[in-house]
């Protein structure tokens, strides 16, 4: 089966692992329960490696009160196993993405997406990840930058509520989204 990049959708990162006999714990970045609890074939990416691998979840469950799930892999039955895994993502095929409601999003569709000021139409910069920590954060990498890094030299980035007040338009098709941010936001990272 011939997959393009876009086609893939990540739906968690594995963070350690979990006892002696191979679970993994993986930090979700899905909305979706399902995709951690219902066996079947998955993709393994390692962060050196651009090309997914075909795995297959045995189990999942998720830890209560995080975005965390425990899961147990084919062919990963010791901790050293499950720790050589740490920093790969999961994915699945965008074909198995679920239907979505109207002003629900996928969280691929909003990476890379351009951000606009919805008052001025000055860009502001483009999205770069989405956070879940009981309110979904935008993660905004601002553009006009090259003064604006911080210590380590990098771009300087800010999260904004992802909330109908703040962020007003999501245009998928134009590849925009503009926002209003809350007064003084943009100025913090000066």
């Amino acid at each position: 089966m011939e997959i393009n990049n876009n086609q893939w959708l990540e739906i968690g990162t594995i963070v350690g692992a979990r006892g002696l006999k191979g679970e993994l714990k993986v930090l979700s970045s899905t909305d979706f329960p399902e995709r951690f609890e219902i066996p079947g074939e998955r993709w393994l990416q390692s962060p050196n490696h651009p090309s997914p691998q075909p795995i297959k979840l045995i189990s999942g469950k998720s830890v209560a009160g995080k975005n965390l799930y425990i899961v147990r892999l084919e062919g990963i039955e010791t901790r050293n196993q499950a720790e050589i895994l740490r920093g790969y993502k999961l994915l699945i095929i965008d074909q198995e993405l679920p239907e979505l409601e109207e002003e629900e999003y996928h969280v691929s569709q909003l990476i890379d997406l351009e951000v606009y000021h919805h008052k001025t139409g000055e860009k502001i910069g483009i999205v770069v990840d989405l956070f879940t920590t009981g309110h979904d954060l935008l993660e905004i990498k601002l553009i006009n930058n090259s003064e604006k890094k911080d210590k380590e030299n990098k771009d300087k980035t800010v999260l904004i509520p992802f909330v109908y007040e703040i962020v007003p338009v999501v245009d998928i098709e134009q590849n925009r989204i503009e926002i209003n941010p809350p007064k003084g936001l943009l100025t913090l990272v000066d």
